[in-house]
């Protein structure tokens, strides 16, 4: 079993049941899914990128990720319908508590200038979006081996019915967050 999972199942339930003030246990908020989305713009030009994409997500992930298609033609950006432009993966159960482990304790403690992350990030019904400058935070990404860094979307979807219940939730799982208040 994962560490942060066993942790949550532990520790962390009882703590956000007296917390938040919930009377059944089954009420407290868990974390769903977890998100990962690499868009790759210049993989119009070059398909390698998006396989690239695609493979660096994979090792960061640990599941394999599939290539983002296009669904119209934008002559604008000189994308015909049915092209691939990036890469995503969705995260459950232990690989997405294994995921959540290592970016918290390996990966943001190596992103350049961070201040914690902003809590005005919620959507308001419970799931939290973050965006990632270079990929090459993970330790599974060799630096050397890297052409061209690329950034990444992370979006995490709990059960929580409102933004102060996601940021309690995400806090528990030691989330460096901003203080600031939250609506």
């Amino acid at each position: 079993m994962s560490r942060l999972l066993d942790q949550y199942n532990n520790q962390i339930k009882e703590e956000l049941k007296s917390k938040l003030r919930l009377n059944n246990i089954f009420e407290v908020p868990k974390i769903k899914k977890i998100i990962l989305n690499m868009g790759v713009g210049e993989g119009k030009d070059d398909s390698k990128l998006v396989d690239k994409a695609v493979e660096d997500l994979t090792l960061i992930s640990g599941q394999k990720a599939v290539k983002t298609i296009s669904k119209k033609a934008i002559s604008g950006f000189k994308i015909r319908a049915g092209m691939a432009l990036g890469a995503k993966v969705t995260l459950r159960n232990k690989l997405m508590y294994d995921f959540l482990d290592r970016l918290v304790n390996i990966a943001m403690p190596r992103i350049r200038d961070f201040r914690g992350l902003d809590q005005k990030s919620f959507d308001g019904n419970g799931n939290f979006s973050m965006g990632i400058k270079e990929h090459v935070i993970f330790p599974e990404i060799n630096f050397d081996k890297v052409d061209k860094t690329t950034g990444m979307d992370i979006t995490i979807c709990t059960s929580a019915k409102s933004n102060k219940e996601a940021l309690e939730l995400l806090k528990s799982f030691n989330m460096p967050f901003k203080d600031k208040n939250v609506n």
